[in-house]
């Protein structure tokens, strides 16, 4: 239990630090932001897609419900 809490709070800052550089870097931030802020947005689109690949599940407004 404590090394899935470790996991998820480990993720959770990766996550956080992620979009604090994506701010940092569109306000005019080091070089190295942009880097980060460019791999962030990056790991956000291939959730998404992965996300997608599954066709209409999820989604409000369906027509089964």
């Amino acid at each position: 239990m404590s090394m899935i809490l470790l996991l998820l709070s480990v993720v959770l800052l990766l996550v956080a630090g992620g979009c604090a550089c994506v701010v940092w870097a569109a306000r005019g931030g080091p070089s190295w932001t942009r880097a980060v802020a460019r791999t962030t947005l990056a790991a956000g689109e291939l959730v998404r897609a992965s996300g997608r690949s599954g066709g209409t599940r999820g989604r409000s407004g369906d027509a089964d419900g």
